[in-house]
């Protein structure tokens, strides 16, 4: 006779609110809006960041991620994309506020167009302003402890350290840095960019990360929406594996049978 032992996780708390999905999605790149729609319902995602600065409200086809989503379905998370100044994502920021999407905001503060690397001063100096002025932050880093720990101590609800450059899906290359950062946050902290592979996002799970977001791998994949249902199943296979405590590492083997009372 066996017994299922079920393990229980407690939700994900960003800005007091709960989420059940610990994947995020953004919707950049997508071949078609039915893709993009098809794989926000194959990812169980609650949260779906959009980028305000490049929609060209004047285009009914760039105005359709705002048009044609359920929104009561999912959290908006608009970022400021394209920002490279503090200035300028402050003020995307207010204008997301002000058109009634929300006041929570994806903070990019990117000022080199090549690299795509954030401006840590840039992305404090904002995250200062918008906290104060009553948003629910979430800023994009690099894997930087100390400035992750900077932007937790002035009231970010989340810091959320690449994995690898925007887009180029290398997955965690080095993760002793975003290992830090997970072990001195006391908010959630967000893989995001590089991802880009299911694998990828399971092992920062793994790592102890509360969530990751995800938007090339799935948009740029063959098949969107099957690649969007394996990085749930990716999200979900590495926040069990993290909860159920792995083995230790050993420089040597170690025999798998027990070896006491065998017959000599």
């Amino acid at each position: 006779m066996s017994t299922t032992v079920k393990t229980t996780d407690a939700p994900l708390v960003i800005g007091g609110k709960e989420f059940h999905s610990r994947l995020m999605l953004g919707t950049g790149k997508y071949r078609t809006h039915e893709e993009m729609i098809g794989a926000f319902e194959a990812s169980g995602t609650q949260i779906i960041t959009v980028a305000l600065r490049r929609i060209d409200f004047d285009d009914p086809a760039s105005r359709s991620v705002l048009e044609n989503v359920d929104w009561s379905r999912y959290q908006i998370l608009p970022n400021t994309a394209g920002c490279a100044t503090a200035d300028e994502a402050v003020r995307i920021a207010r204008l997301a506020r002000s058109m009634g999407m929300s006041d929570w905001i994806k903070l990019e503060v990117i000022p080199d167009p090549e690299y795509l690397l954030p401006d840590p001063i840039g992305t404090l100096e904002a995250a200062t302003i918008l906290v104060n002025e009553g948003f629910t932050v979430l800023p994009y880093i690099s894997d930087d402890p100390v400035l992750a720990r900077r932007l937790e101590e002035i009231g970010c609800a989340t810091v959320m350290p690449l994995a690898a450059p925007i887009g180029s899906g290398q997955g965690l290359v080095h993760f002793d840095r975003i290992k830090i950062i997970i072990d001195q946050a006391k908010i959630p902290v967000v893989v995001d960019a590089g991802i880009g592979a299911p694998s990828d996002a399971s092992l920062a799970m793994e790592l102890g990360a509360d969530a990751c977001l995800v938007n090339s791998a799935i948009a740029l994949a063959e098949r969107p929406v099957d690649m969007a249902r394996a990085m749930k199943l990716g999200v979900e296979a590495g926040r069990t594996a993290h909860l159920a405590g792995r083995m230790p590492k050993r420089q040597y083997a170690a025999a798998s049978s027990p070896t006491a009372g065998v017959v000599q």
